[in-house]
């Protein structure tokens, strides 16, 4: 396994700046950018040009992470050459957010499944019920095939996102990375840092993702109340209270989700993904230091799978959008402390994001995560 990575500053007559990674002839191009390198058809144009047999896949972001630190408004572009590991890639439209699980269904029901081993998957951050498009993707893959990512993101917009793949860059398609065989080893963490206040509170109403009643109130009234002078700012101050989805028996699941949109008329809030309809929801928060600790843990979960540091590996870091609100200028710290444990031989890429995908700590599944550092590293045996 081999890898070259560039980094793009603005978008336009990119290709003499791309061109050294046809020496590679690499088999998968991974590609995380702002929104501008996504809007015309120049950066995949240019991409199949250099790298005709490279399967492309990629997002949007708000925020690119490349090495050990984090960039605004360029272009991360990783290639991989893998010796002994097929890869494939396609995509399908999302017509809307009640389509998300069709979504991840046809994406199985499309992929080579003989000796699938992993699935890399991105997805659009807006209009699109992400916890249902993992769910859809992994019932109907085979048992232990696992799924990580993200969604893409807009700088915090949440108003159009873009993937990259077969068709090029769109901001309706899903699109899924397949590796196969038994010579790919791959290593996963996730994990949040954040901190709760106030009480739980029991889901009385809601339908999916979303949630119209907390203890028999509206929702959105109940989150005002906590959120106060943070109140006037919202859907965007939601970023920095997540809520942490807690059992029937206020046992912690450990996932979060992040509030993408509210409705004042009827009370209800909009989050990024399907809320347990028996189970409770409590506010969190937290601190810089904290998400680095977090952020931390999740590199350490991830490099458990490493032997040894020989031969070159390449880890995926998914980091939500609210992570990087709160921690503002010293963002880098938790790049930097992630890149710091995987070790020389690893090359760093990824983005923050809308949303998260990746192991469940608590449940062994895969999930969609708000709020966490996703890290999954990848090394060829």
């Amino acid at each position: 396994m081999k890898v070259n990575q560039i980094i793009l500053k603005a978008p336009g007559n990119i290709e003499a700046a791309l061109s050294p990674l046809r020496a590679l002839q690499p088999d998968l191009v991974l590609v995380f950018g702002a929104v501008p390198f996504f809007h015309s058809t120049e950066l995949a144009g240019v991409l199949r040009k250099l790298l005709p047999d490279a399967a492309l896949a990629g997002c949007s972001t708000a925020g690119e992470i490349a090495v050990d630190r984090v960039y605004d408004n360029t272009c991360i572009v990783t290639a991989v050459n893998f010796e002994h590991t097929p890869v494939h890639v396609l995509s399908t439209a999302i017509h809307g957010m009640n389509d998300s699980f069709g979504a991840g269904q046809r994406l199985a029901d499309a992929l080579p499944q003989d000796e699938l081993s992993a699935i890399l998957l991105f997805g659009t951050g807006v209009a699109i019920n992400g916890s249902a498009l993992v769910s859809g993707l992994q019932s109907c893959v085979p048992k232990g095939v696992t799924i990580s990512g993200g969604l893409a993101a807009d700088a915090g917009a949440f108003r159009q996102t873009w993937t990259l793949g077969p068709q090029g860059s769109a901001d309706d398609q899903i699109v899924a990375v397949g590796l196969y065989g038994k010579n790919i080893r791959l290593g996963y963490g996730t994990f949040a840092g954040w901190e709760p206040f106030g009480p739980a509170r029991k889901v009385t109403r809601c339908i999916d993702n979303v949630l119209y009643e907390l203890d028999g109130e509206r929702a959105l009234d109940i989150y005002k109340s906590y959120l106060g002078a943070y109140a006037k700012d919202l859907p965007g101050s939601g970023l920095l209270f997540p809520f942490e989805m807690l059992g029937a028996g206020q046992e912690k699941s450990g996932i979060f989700r992040t509030i993408l949109g509210i409705n004042e008329e009827d009370g209800s809030l909009t989050l990024a993904g399907d809320i347990d309809a028996k189970g409770y929801l409590k506010l969190m928060h937290s601190s810089t230091e904290k998400l680095i600790e977090g952020a931390e843990t999740a590199a350490r979960s991830a490099v458990r799978a490493k032997r040894d540091d020989s031969g070159e590996g390449l880890a995926i870091l998914v980091s939500c959008i609210g992570r990087k609100l709160v921690m503002g200028d010293r963002v880098d710290e938790e790049v930097e402390a992630v890149a710091a444990l995987m070790g020389a031989h690893t090359t760093v890429t990824g983005f923050y994001s809308n949303g998260e995908i990746g192991a469940s700590t608590f449940h062994g599944d895969c999930r969609l995560h708000n709020q966490t550092m996703t890290i999954t590293w990848l090394l060829e045996a």
